[in-house]
């Protein structure tokens, strides 16, 4: 393909310039930065007509007499052609339009502007418009489908997008630019070509290649480069024949493609190395103009292609075909002795394999035989393939480079921080999370960090100035850490601002080493950590301290941290077709430093990437994808992570998402912005949060089975983390961790009476193993009221096994507890003894409510009216059971999972307080009033005595975590039973206290123990244990007293021991008395 490059003229002011041809190719015409559009009828034209359209003019459109403008004053324009008479405005933006074109038979407009937006309009009528939202910079370019059905955009926000014109939806994007924040910061204007006629391929410039698209599939079919290319390509262009692809590139090179071969055929250089930034082809393909961006023009001439109709080729070759014959050999003479780019200096053709000195009658670069005896062959027949393709027959001589069919790579998602929406905006998000907000602005007027707190109480809001240059930043309660990017002269930095700090001194900065950059960071409890493009973690402390530095396995993609916990998402490999292939760790900087989750490959939906990655406030990890997939951990299921909410399923249309700012466990919330038309939001206005549910996936959720089915297992997943958390050392809330177990209990009962009505037996043992012990005995009961004996049997059985597990676990206990007093054991046995009757309790009346509700629907009018009075179903199997308890109003502590198979860690966690191994307990995640300690078993009596006396019984709890030595003292069931029995010294010291101060009135408390312990040493042993029989004696008549009371006499007692044993049965009376209620004992009717 010979051509020649005529010398380039001035046409417009320095500037981006843009070209296009007439439909009959008689006009070249032109717009630039100094606002007119010129009309050359050819390249030598002195004078060529103009049209002023605006102050400047950013881009052109020209078809069937109508010529479109875009022009500074934010409007596209359209004017007559060739007259340049206005026409009207056809649309306005807010913001310049960068780009305009026609349909291909120039019945509409596209017109991408920097307001982010996309219209579509009708020529004939322009209140006909369509709006395409969904870009989140400003939009580059523009192209229509030839069918027009789609249209194809490109935008600073590094994506290509297809859209469904009439629908307005998009149909697919693709991350493959460079992000900036305007068109003239971008580093191409990515000038997007559909291939004429059948509009199979999408031309998509990207880096110093182009991508081929297909269109339907979507699929990136093939890629055409050249060796040549070190710059990126600004812009590509059809022939009218379909077959040849133009590009022009930022460093003025020109290139021209066979797309069928892939081989380049032609190739320019500008004449002085300016960008070239608009390409048109001469509607006969014969030649293209260009510009550049100092406005000037220039025409390869000669290309000797042609248009795919052979019809028009053959008119246009039998018109004057010596002259064609003349041009053809000539050209080809001058090509060999080009000095420019000759094919004997090509690299491209030391590929094929061939010497140099056999260039001249070989193959050059281009695949093309210099083979001039195809033509005169041919002479008698000159049809459309003469001019419009390459001596095919002879291509096959060369061995063509091996083209790849298989896989396309993904690009790789650039690192981010959650949180933070892109940085190429001039006002941004640098950080939203539970904490606060860190804006950052980057104008004209200011480069600044604003940084706000949700809770004013954590600190006040700051203002910042940005003259390092900061482009990502966490926040916690402790810190605001921010790091800037290295340049030429300075390193890469990281900035901490400890506003917690109690010092003077609440700043420090620190310099990395040259050559490597802050790529993400996150912020814990007292720690925080970088990454850098060295593929390296390092942290720090809080303070500033250098801890401790690790490798990772690829590229970071983002990190989060919260408490001792850092979660840390890379690159493990090469993603292939659309997909990322990210991996994870999960770490945990405790007293022992441990990795949770070492690498293992991050979940996502199918060609989707990371959107967000955190914690919930309760610190359990979870991230979100850009399909809006939330995906949360599920520590009891080997660290696998659960899908439990889809964002998706609540927008209104496909360009609307949601931008995830917090997740919470409890209460369930997913804390998030919706955003309309786009991915993240504005800074300005201040964005409204919305809260989603949550919602696992289940199948038919639509049914009753399904919804309750979806219930429980949410549940367990959300409170999955009240056992993490104690195993870490914190305090959790028991009330709600036993509100939570008793609702999922209540789930499986209802399910399990579900299951009864369709006749699911076995479904029914199934759910029976998930029951504790007591809803087991409500489930027994159930079956029976059922007339399900088999079912009854069966289950029967598991309560058996599962007060067997129990009894073990209490023995296990026992053994691992050698130094607990006997009187701590029983008083151990007791409380829990009396939760199990609590709970006993309260479960059979939730159950007969349930059996009761079944009476309503079975029973005939008559029967039912007996129910109402609340008859007992059972008063013939238990005699006396009709009333129902009294104390039902009473305020009950209701602890249902102390009999399910963990109970021993709890039971550990509760009564472990005393041992001296125990690591302190930690302050909560969240700051929370401290009205609970983990020794709440010795809290858990339930009578109004010690409902009164809450506070006092923390105390004592609290105080078994400073005195690991003294035995813990027993169940606080009476405030008598609070107070250890008086010994003999103690007695003595109260009546002798007086004359030991009358002789040293000096004397401290401490030293006054010391004084009498001495002297009751001197007494002598008749006397001692006189004094010891008189305290056992007081204890004696105290315990006589209280039994007295309670009408109930027993013997006397002679060890503390025997005494706390009377303490617990005479509770357990006196409880069954107040209740006045025998169903409770059922559950313990085992023998």
């Amino acid at each position: 393909m010979p051509c020649e490059r005529k010398p380039m003229r001035y046409g417009h002011s320095e500037g981006h310039t843009e070209v296009c041809f007439d439909d009959t190719g008689r006009f070249i015409v032109t717009c630039g930065n100094d606002g007119d559009v010129r009309i050359w009828e050819s390249l030598d034209d002195d004078d060529p007509k103009f049209i002023t359209v605006g102050e400047k003019a950013y881009s052109l459109a020209l078809k069937n007499g109508k010529l479109v403008t875009a022009s500074s004053n934010n409007t596209v324009q359209i004017h007559t052609f060739p007259d340049g008479d206005p026409d009207g405005i056809l649309t306005r933006f807010t913001t310049n339009a960068t780009h305009v074109a026609f349909n291909s038979i120039g019945s509409r407009v596209a017109a991408g502007s920097s307001d982010f937006m996309v219209k579509v309009v009708e020529v004939s009528d322009s209140s006909q418009q369509k709006t395409l939202r969904g870009h989140e910079a400003p939009v580059l370019s523009v192209t229509f489908d030839p069918k027009d059905d789609f249209l194809a955009s490109a935008s600073c926000d590094g994506s290509v997008v297809v859209w469904n014109i009439e629908e307005q939806t998009q149909v697919i994007s693709w991350p493959l630019l460079q992000k900036s924040n305007d068109v003239t910061n971008a580093k191409s204007l990515c000038r997007l070509a559909w291939q004429p006629g059948m509009g199979k391929f999408l031309a998509v410039p990207v880096e110093t290649k182009v991508h081929l698209y297909e269109r339907g599939s979507w699929d990136h079919v093939s890629t055409l480069s050249d060796d040549l290319l070190a710059q990126p390509i600004n812009v590509v262009s059809w022939s009218p024949c379909e077959r040849f692809l133009a590009a022009g590139c930022v460093g003025g090179l020109l290139t021209v493609w066979d797309v069928n071969s892939k081989l380049c055929v032609e190739r320019q250089k500008h004449e002085k190395g300016f960008t070239v930034c608009s390409l048109a082809w001469h509607p006969s393909g014969s030649n293209i103009a260009y510009t550049d961006t100092e406005g000037c023009l220039g025409l390869l001439d000669g290309l000797g292609t042609s248009t795919a109709d052979n019809n028009t080729t053959k008119q246009v070759a039998t018109k004057n075909p010596a002259k064609d014959y003349d041009d053809l050999f000539d050209d080809d003479d001058d090509r060999l002795m080009d000095e420019g780019l000759s094919d004997t200096k090509s690299p491209a053709k030391k590929a094929v394999g061939w010497d140099d000195d056999d260039d001249d009658f070989l193959v050059p670069a281009t695949g093309r035989v210099k083979n001039r005896g195809a033509f005169l062959d041919d002479e008698n027949s000159l049809g459309g393939e003469v001019l419009c393709s390459v001596a095919p027959a002879a291509a096959p001589a060369v061995p063509l480079r091996p083209v790849y069919e298989g896989p396309v790579p993904t690009p790789p998602q650039k690192a981010f921080q959650p949180g933070s929406t892109p940085a190429h905006l001039t006002h941004r998000f640098m950080m939203w999370n539970s904490v606060g907000i860190v804006r950052g602005y980057n104008d004209e007027q200011d480069n600044a960090i604003d940084v706000e707190f949700h809770d004013t109480a954590v600190h006040h809001a700051m203002h910042l100035t940005n003259s390092l240059g900061h482009t990502v930043a966490d926040l916690s309660q402790e810190a605001v850490l921010l790091a800037c990017p290295s340049t030429e002269e300075l390193a890469s930095k990281l900035q901490c601002l400890h506003f917690s700090s109690w010092d003077t001194n609440k700043e420090w900065m620190v310099d990395l080493p040259k050559g490597e950059d802050v790529r993400a960071l996150c912020l814990g409890q007292g720690w925080a950590a970088v990454a850098t493009s060295t593929l390296m973690i390092r942290l720090f402390s809080i303070g500033g301290v250098q801890r401790e530095l690790f490798s990772l396995p690829g590229p970071v993609v983002c990190m989060a941290g919260h408490g001792e916990q850092l979660l840390v998402v890379y690159h493990r490999a090469t993603g292939f077709d659309g997909e990322q292939a990210l991996g994870v760790q999960l770490l945990q900087f405790s007293r022992k430093r441990r990795q949770l989750i070492s690498g293992e490959p991050l979940p996502l939906s199918q060609k989707s990437y990371l959107s967000w990655l955190g914690f919930t406030a309760e610190g359990t990890p979870c991230y979100v994808d850009s399909d809006g997939v939330v995906r949360m951990l599920n520590r009891s299921l080997g660290n696998t992570w659960t899908p439990v909410c889809n964002t998706r399923e609540t927008c209104k249309s496909k360009s609307d998402h949601y931008w995830v700012v917090g997740v919470h466990e409890n209460p369930q919330q997913l804390r998030c912005i919706p955003c309309k038309g786009s991915r993240y939001p504005p800074t300005l206005p201040r964005p409204a949060v919305a809260i989603l549910p949550f919602k696992l996936p289940l199948c038919q959720t639509t049914t009753e089975k399904g919804q309750m089915e979806e219930q429980f297992w949410r549940s367990v997943l959300f409170h999955d983390h009240y056992s993490f958390l104690s195993s870490s050392g914190y305090e959790i809330d028991e009330d709600a961790q036993n509100q939570s177990q008793k609702e999922q209990q209540e789930l499986l009962m209802k399910m399990f009476a579900l299951s009864c009505k369709l006749e699911r037996e076995f479904r029914c043992v199934e759910l029976a193993e998930m029951m504790t012990q007591n809803v087991v005995t409500l489930a027994i009961r159930y079956a029976s009221r059922s007339r399900r004996m088999a079912l009854a049997q069966r289950l029967s059985e598991i309560a058996l096994e599962k007060s067997n597990q129990m009894q073990e676990e209490e023995q296990e206990e026992q053994e691992e507890e050698p130094e607990y007093s006997s009187t701590r054991r029983a008083g151990g046995r007791y409380s829990r003894r009396q939760n199990q009757q609590e709970e006993q309790e309260d479960e059979e009346e939730r159950g007969e409510e349930l059996m009761e509700e079944e009476d309503r629907q079975e029973m005939e009018p008559e029967e039912a009216t007996e129910t109402k009075k609340r008859v007992n179903p059972f008063a013939k199997e238990v005699p006396g059971s009709g009333k129902m308890s009294a104390s039902s109003s009473q305020p009950r502590v209701t602890n249902i999972l102390d009999n399910m198979t963990s109970s021993k860690k709890s039971a550990q966690l509760s009564s472990s307080g005393g041992k001296p191994s125990k690591s302190p307990i930690l302050k909560p995640l969240a700051p929370k009033p401290k009205t609970k300690t983990q020794s709440t078993l010795l809290q858990m009596a339930a009578t109004k005595t010690a409902n009164k006396k809450v506070q006092e019984n923390t105390e004592p709890a609290a105080n078994l975590q400073k005195r690991p030595d003294t035995p813990p003292p027993g169940p606080p069931a009476e405030n008598s039973e609070n107070k250890r029995p008086k010994t003999g010294f103690q007695l003595w010291l109260e009546e002798n206290r007086k004359s030991i101060l009358a002789d040293n009135p000096d004397l401290e408390e401490t030293d006054v123990i010391k004084e009498a312990m001495g002297r009751f040493r001197t007494l002598s042993a008749e006397e001692r244990l006189s004094w010891t029989e008189r305290a056992k004696g007081q204890s004696g008549d105290a315990a006589d007293l209280k039994k007295r009371k309670r009408a109930e006499g027993g013997e006397g007692l002679e060890n503390e021991n025997e005494k706390a044993e009377a303490d617990e049965s005479s509770a357990k009376k006196k409880k069954s008395l107040d209740t006045s209620s025998k169903l409770s004992l059922f559950a313990f009717n085992r023998n």
